[in-house]
């Protein structure tokens, strides 16, 4: 499933993964009020107190670790986890809990669009780089980690798609996209021209499936000629596509 037509050109305005910590408005398809998806009630912890970047082992609270099962169709990855909110009632980002994806916006947000579309025990959720990259001028908020930080991280993420062995991996927003093809030893020529273009990374043995970053996902959306309902039913059979195709 491809986007219908508006082709606009990329933007640099991509938030990491779990860095929003926007008020949720509206259910994905914008019908009702959003319910909170299940929480992770345990982590693929891959190298306890890793150290390997030093900056960011100075400056984090928890090393974000992967979530979901370790057999799932689909492997969500985001770029790095935000500052999070330690004062959030569970949600509090995965610079606090440890967990990928556990922000009160863009955690919730992608986890409820899995289930939505039929995913929500065959979804595994992790980062690119599991610390949180802190603005050295502001450390409350993230600044975009760099190329050694994301070399360092990349065997973790290696491992977990081994481990796990999906047939899709969907990237949300530019910046988890351009990691996972570096991993494929690939460059992403312009974002918004790829989300759902399903790419073959045969080294990973996987599809990858750029998708809008849910923190930027409401102002993109009609942008690319979709409705909120259209979007979300796009991802869906695009998965299904692809995990079927897998599954053959």
């Amino acid at each position: 499933m491809f986007p219908p037509n508006a082709s606009p050109s990329d933007s640099s305005a991509d938030a990491d993964a779990d860095s929003s910590d926007a008020t949720d408005s509206g259910s994905e398809t914008g019908s009702s009020p959003p319910t909170d998806p299940p929480f992770p009630q345990s982590r693929n912890v891959i190298e306890p107190d890793c150290t390997r970047c030093p900056a960011l082992a100075e400056t984090r609270e928890c090393i974000s670790w992967g979530t979901g099962p370790l057999d799932a169709s689909v492997v969500v990855v985001g770029e790095a986890p935000g500052p999070g909110n330690p004062d959030a009632d569970r949600w509090k980002g995965g610079n606090w809990t440890g967990k990928g994806y556990t922000s009160r916006h863009s955690g919730r947000r992608i986890r409820r669009m899995l289930a939505q579309v039929g995913y929500d025990d065959e979804a595994y959720y992790t980062n690119a780089v599991k610390c949180f990259p802190a603005d050295p001028e502001d450390p409350s908020s993230n600044r975009e980690p760099t190329p050694e930080e994301r070399a360092n991280c990349r065997p973790h993420l290696l491992s977990e798609l081994e481990t796990v062995d999906p047939a899709v991996v969907l990237a949300t927003g530019k910046h988890a996209t351009t990691t996972v093809l570096a991993a494929e030893g690939k460059e992403l020529d312009g974002f918004v021209d790829c989300v759902l273009e399903p790419v073959r990374c045969e080294t990973l043995d996987v599809w990858l499936v750029p998708i809008l970053h849910p923190s930027y996902q409401d102002v993109w959306i009609g942008r690319l000629g979709y409705e909120p309902d259209e979007y979300l039913a796009a991802i869906g059979e695009t998965l299904e596509e692809l995990c079927g195709r897998a599954d053959e």
